[in-house]
């Protein structure tokens, strides 16, 4: 059955209803019934035994005394409801009867020798009867059954039936489209949530569902699209981060390689300029190696999970292992290097992001240092936080630059130092794993004579 949502719910509420509703008008029923027949047998009861004391006994002979009375009485008084009284002998052979009786007999039942109450007819017509042992001696002499019209009593049953089942039909129909009306109002949020999920393309990411007042399963569903939306944004703002990127850095080396290469086959060369043009274009090679394998890692970075899985490391360590790392470039410049360590207890970090970030900026701090300064690393702690301060004596960055020092490809007067090899990547790469492990990363700086990194774990 191809129903819409809304018509959906209303079905599934009405079944539902309906379902109660059946168990309640039947409860309901059988109740006035049972009620109905209480008092009807409670009546009947009474007027038993009430008419047990105006019997006689003789031998095996039970007889109605002063018949003659009841008669006349019967004939005095109005009976809207009239009492059918009947005596039978312990074998259930008719003996006596009410006047109002006349010829009819009242049927015996032989399974209530010690008294019930039972359905019965009369002249085709229903009664309810009960069945009483008179006893004498502690023997059974007989019965005397006792029976009222049961007419007017299933009358009300019946109109009641009628009265529960038409209003069982009605109801229903009715709570369906009211429940159907309410479903349509309660629907009107996921109307809201597809018109604006419709509305929203490549182009427009930045656009979110409306979150309901009241917070409950559709303000949740509303809160997991707009996060939905805000990982699918930053996934297409990444892949075009890398894509112009990319062709940025890019773009400048592949020409290099063009008009190298188309320099080399416009006419025969000596071996000695093949060899210096070839190893010209495998230096730009390698340097668009390293470009690309720093954007992926940027890339990575934006969607890395691993920061809370990954191994911790003690600082100390870490930086030792980078310095052995850069020894190279160390001797080269005749650098001096002067760690403090001022923190007496282990200082324990995440090793895969804080390696990220001091190996770009202690490898900044010898590229940038002056020959035969120091470098200094210094390690505090305040406030329970971890400190840890990278000082070189180099050129410095201008105040003014400062605040783009992480943005990608950003070079501080870079036609000022050619000589220095790098595309600008590598503090835009600590910044994302700063950022990965809740560190923070500052600068400070003096043109022309020193620069801090003050990262903050």
């Amino acid at each position: 059955m191809n129903l819409s949502f809304r018509n959906r719910i209303a079905l599934h509420y009405m079944i539902a209803t309906a379902i109660i509703m059946a168990v309640t008008f039947t409860v309901v029923y059988f109740v006035v019934q049972r009620t109905v027949y209480e008092n009807l047998d409670n009546d009947l009861t009474f007027e038993a035994e009430k008419h047990t004391e105006e019997i006689t006994i003789v031998g095996d002979s039970i007889k109605i005394k002063n018949k003659e009375e009841w008669a006349e009485r019967e004939h005095l008084e109005v009976q809207i409801n009239p009492v059918f009284i009947q005596i039978l002998d312990k074998n259930g052979k008719f003996m006596d009867n009410s006047p109002n009786l006349k010829n009819d007999v009242l049927a015996y039942n032989p399974e209530q020798k010690f008294g019930g109450h039972f359905n019965e007819t009369l002249n085709n017509r229903a009664i309810r009867q009960v069945q009483i042992p008179i006893e004498q001696n502690g023997k059974i002499k007989g019965f005397i059954l006792a029976a009222m019209s049961l007419e007017s009593s299933n009358m009300v049953l019946l109109n009641l039936r009628n009265v529960l089942f038409f209003s069982y039909l009605v109801l229903l129909a009715g709570l369906y489209y009211i429940s159907r009306f309410i479903a349509g109002r309660s629907i009107i949020p996921v109307k809201v949530i597809t018109q604006t999920t419709n509305r929203i393309t490549k182009n427009n990411l930045n656009e979110r569902v409306i979150l309901p007042q009241n917070k409950d399963e559709l303000y949740d569903l509303s809160s997991g699209i707009n996060q939905l939306l805000q990982r699918i944004e930053n996934t297409v703002e990444r892949e075009r981060q890398f894509t112009s990127d990319a062709s940025h850095e890019l773009r400048t080396p592949l020409s290099t390689l063009r008009g190298t290469l188309e320099v080399l086959i416009r006419k025969p060369r000596e071996r000695e300029e093949y060899e210096g043009k070839i190893k010209f274009s495998l230096t730009e090679i390698d340097r668009m190696s390293d470009t690309l394998e720093q954007l992926l890692l940027l890339a990575r970075l934006d969607n890395d999970s691993k920061a809370s899985k990954e191994t911790s490391i003690p600082l100390p360590t870490l930086i030792d292992e980078i310095l052995s790392r850069q020894k190279k470039a160390i001797t080269d410049k005749g650098l001096s290097i002067a760690f403090h360590n001022e923190v007496s207890q282990e200082q324990i970090v995440p090793g895969y992001y804080t390696n990220l970030i001091l190996e770009n900026i202690i490898g900044n701090a010898i590229k940038y240092s002056r020959k035969d300064t120091t470098l200094q690393i210094i390690i505090t702690e305040s406030d329970a936080v971890l400190i840890c301060k990278v000082v070189d004596e180099g050129i410095g960055i201008k105040k003014e630059d400062l605040d783009n020092v992480f943005n990608h490809f950003f070079r501080s007067d870079a036609l000022d130092h050619k000589s220095i090899p790098g595309n600008g990547l590598g503090l835009s790469i600590a910044k994302k794993a700063a950022d990965a492990i809740g560190a923070s990363i500052e600068v400070e700086s003096e043109m022309g004579q020193s620069t801090t990194f003050i990262i903050r774990f």
